[in-house]
């Protein structure tokens, strides 16, 4: 009797498991079947029309949308909807500008600018803060590289001068380089104000044809009488302020010159001042030197002309 009504309970529980399964799956199935069904693309009604069809694409839609287009010029004309009836209301699919935002679902803003947008919003940063922009991650990269960007950047900080200019490697480049120069020059005054003989001796050409032409207007040619004459200069025992203005650079690919005006507080009064400069083994050299007394009288006639 023990091992049958064991047996029974075994029955049992499995018609019990059973039961309980069926309930599940049919609780499922009643939740699946309530829930809104989505409706088909355009696509796949297409499918399914040319697949139960006699092998042509379906044109309804395209051939409804035609009719609306070519309407009359009182308003568009009726048509017949797939599922019967008739609207002029006609809801158009979505633009050729709203799937290439699509397209574009991820990117960073600053990419989904337009450019004149993104140029203008990068124009307010100088140039380290555009390098370690360009340092962030690869869309801020290519935001940060942009060519307008630099161009501006090269306008606010040095000249408009040079707008016309192609580079042939980019803004950037250009950009790169002028500041070099800039900052090389910016070294030489900075030797003068030291009154730094070494200093000045290396950032020199040596060549034959390097040549010097001090505010006095004596000519120096040739490196080692370029040398002498600033060691004569530097031994002058009045000391020598002055600010520089006006900083004009223009970079070829191994070739640079630097114009500008500085300002000394001596009677002399101000001077115009040429530097040129040489690419050689991966740094700049000075070749020329040229200061001069500026016709502040004639210059002031131009401006007031």
């Amino acid at each position: 009797m023990e091992i049958i009504s064991l047996t029974l309970s075994y029955t049992q529980t499995f018609f019990v498991a059973l039961i309980f399964t069926f309930l599940t799956f049919f609780l499922a199935l009643l939740a699946v079947r309530s829930l809104p069904g989505k409706p088909k693309s355009g696509s796949a009604a297409s499918a399914t029309s040319s697949s139960s069809g006699s092998g042509k694409a379906c044109t309804c839609c395209t051939n409804h949308r035609e009719e609306v287009v070519s309407g009359s010029d009182s308003g568009p004309v009726s048509a017949p909807h797939l599922n019967g009836g008739t609207d002029t209301d006609v809801t158009e699919k979505p633009t050729a500008a709203v799937a290439v935002l699509e397209r574009h679902t991820g990117a960073s803003m600053m990419e989904q600018l337009v450019p004149e947008i993104r140029t203008h919003a990068l124009s307010y940063l100088d140039y380290p803060s555009l390098c370690r922009l360009s340092m962030t991650n690869s869309l801020m990269r290519r935001a940060a590289n942009d060519d307008n960007a630099w161009k501006a950047l090269y306008h606010k900080d040095f000249t408009l001068e040079q707008d016309s200019v192609t580079p042939v490697n980019g803004w950037k480049a250009y950009y790169a380089a002028t500041r070099a120069i800039v900052n090389v020059n910016t070294e030489f005054f900075n030797f003068i104000r030291g009154r730094s003989l070494p200093e000045m001796s290396r950032l020199w050409l040596n060549a034959d044809y390097v040549k010097c032409v001090h505010a006095s207007g004596e000519l120096f040619s040739g490196y080692n009488a370029v040398i002498q004459s600033w060691q004569l200069a530097f031994n002058w025992e009045q000391g020598v302020n002055f600010q520089i203005r006006d900083v004009r650079a223009r970079v070829l690919t191994d070739m640079a010159w630097v114009t500008m005006k500085t300002y000394v507080e001596i009677d002399t009064g101000p001077f115009n001042v040429t530097n040129v400069y040489e690419f050689h083994n991966g740094r700049w050299y000075m070749v020329h030197h040229h200061g001069s007394v500026m016709d502040v009288e004639g210059e002031q006639q131009i401006v007031q002309g």
